[in-house]
């Protein structure tokens, strides 16, 4: 199976850079699979309904969201009536929405998509690591299902890369949203699971992690409040990441790095 899973969307440019990309990237990459996290997608903060269904349109299977799922208050009616848009499994029990889903494809086979938030330098919710293996626990890779893909959405990358080895050789993948910043630690583990600590932000790179450089400088130089952080709104960069898996057994055969346009070196992988 080849999978895209597609890094934070920043705003504007970054929803229009998916919009674009994403048609083209099924056709060259002959993806069967694609996830994007859209929790900053609406002017940073927060995923509109309207800008899911346009993500859902051009091809996203699945959306996952982070810390920010409830800014945007229209989506919560939203989320309780589309399973393919994920908030963190995480939450406690009685949260709208849901954390994880199974979607089959055309031709049968099943993906079961789910995400998890960090607790380091985050909210203090629910135990991640024991709210998936209570998840895994009713599936199983290669079997009920043909991949497993994961979204540790988290602050600290030793989290992250703990909360992947936890569940090596259980899942197709592993990879981290969050901190916007494309890092270049793709492998595959020893029990079979690709991983990356975090896929990068699908937005503008001439920023402080998508947002206009300004005021976040002023927010860390004076240390007082100040203007409102907003997107910064130059030429976008898409990243993500691919990732192909064996049907038989569900576990990654290989990860690589997807960059396009913007700032940073580009990325594709050949086939």
């Amino acid at each position: 199976m080849n999978i895209l899973l597609l890094g934070d969307l920043l705003g504007r440019v970054g929803r229009e850079a998916a919009l674009k990309h994403i048609p083209e990237l099924r056709a060259a990459l002959k993806l069967d699979f694609v996830v994007v996290n859209a929790e900053n997608a609406s002017h940073g903060f927060g995923l509109g309904p309207d800008m899911a269904d346009a993500l859902f349109a051009v091809g996203a299977d699945v959306i996952t969201l982070g810390n920010h799922a409830w800014d945007r208050k229209e989506i919560i009616p939203y989320i309780a009536s589309q399973p393919r848009l994920l908030r963190p499994l995480n939450f406690p029990p009685g949260t709208p929405g849901q954390g994880a889903c199974v979607v089959a494809l055309p031709d049968g086979r099943k993906v079961l998509v789910a995400q998890a938030m960090g607790r380091l330098f985050m909210d203090p919710l629910d135990c991640p690591f024991r709210g998936t293996d209570d998840l895994l626990s009713r599936h199983r890779l290669g079997v009920t299902v043909q991949a497993i893909l994961l979204d540790i959405h988290a602050e600290a990358s030793s989290e992250k890369m703990a909360y992947a080895h936890a569940f090596d050789g259980r899942v197709s993948s592993v990879t981290g949203t969050h901190t916007h910043i494309p890092t270049a630690d793709h492998q595959i583990l020893p029990g079979g699971t690709a991983y990356a600590s975090d896929l990068g932000m699908c937005g503008d790179y001439d920023s402080v992690i998508g947002m206009n450089k300004a005021p976040a400088l002023g927010r860390f130089i004076r240390k007082l409040p100040g203007d409102k952080l907003s997107p910064a709104e130059g030429p976008a960069t898409l990243c993500g990441a691919f990732v192909q898996t064996d049907d038989a057994t569900g576990l990654a055969k290989r990860i690589a790095p997807v960059r396009l346009g913007g700032r940073l070196a580009p990325a594709m992988p050949a086939l």
